[in-house]
């Protein structure tokens, strides 16, 4: 489904990523995960096409990717929910969510989709006509991962799910991402709490310094001792 192969991006003169490739295949959930200023925000931020790689190439269904908008991206089918919320809190609930579907023209479908987003998150039907920046912040985060599926991805990137979120939260949020994939949709996750997004996930990445530095299925990176020394707390 993706192929990101030896991409690499700069901010400036400093290189983010470095010759980074990996693959994603439909229907499954992937990892990746990294210290802080690994990597992990950029490489999803190019996915996209907030940044372009100078170099390299992503493909997406057999279709080069790395050249086209933001707004282009998501109608080929890929949205993302981003690290921090990034709504509009001056406005409700429900215009937020129908900024999601700003690219489409399938009303019946939005609607449709609308109904799932409320399924999902019910708190966001009660919530519908009130301002995004009054909701909690598990709240917010539950607007804004809602947001993201209103453009109906086939591969759906999320980037800190969990961040600042009660450990309550943290645990619903993740049955709900579990949810959404068995729906049907290809998951992109982006995790510091590396355990949990582990044992969710098919297989994994580790990311240092703008390079993958180990891949595999997610239970050989749970026991393998570099991922638990670094990762996960364990000696």
């Amino acid at each position: 489904m993706l192929k990101i192969d030896s991409i690499s991006v700069r901010y400036g003169n400093v290189e983010a990523l470095h010759n980074l490739s990996l693959e994603i295949q439909e229907g499954e959930m992937v990892t990746l995960i990294g210290a802080n200023g690994a990597g992990k925000t950029t490489t999803l931020k190019t996915l996209s096409g907030l940044l372009h790689p100078y170099s390299g190439r992503i493909e997406y269904m057999g279709r080069r990717i790395d050249g086209l908008s933001p707004a282009e991206i998501v109608k080929a089918g890929i949205s993302q929910c981003p690290e921090g919320r990034m709504m509009w809190p001056e406005m409700t609930v429900l215009e937020n969510l129908e900024m999601g579907a700003y690219v489409r023209r399938d009303k019946k479908r939005i609607k449709e989709d609308l109904e799932r987003v409320y399924a999902h998150f019910p708190v966001l039907k009660e919530r519908s006509g009130q301002l995004a920046g009054s909701l909690s912040g598990g709240e917010q985060q539950m607007l804004s991962m809602g947001r993201a599926l209103m453009a109906r991805p086939k591969l759906f990137l999320l980037d800190e799910p969990s961040l600042g979120l009660a450990p309550l939260l943290v645990q619903k949020t993740a049955s709900i991402i579990k949810e959404i994939h068995r729906e049907g949709t290809t998951i992109f996750l982006v995790e510091q709490n590396a355990y949990l997004a582990l044992k969710m996930s098919d297989r994994g990445y580790v990311l240092e310094t703008g390079k993958v530095v180990l891949q595999g299925k997610t239970e050989d990176l749970l026991r393998d001792e570099r991922v638990k020394r670094a990762y996960l707390g364990q000696a």
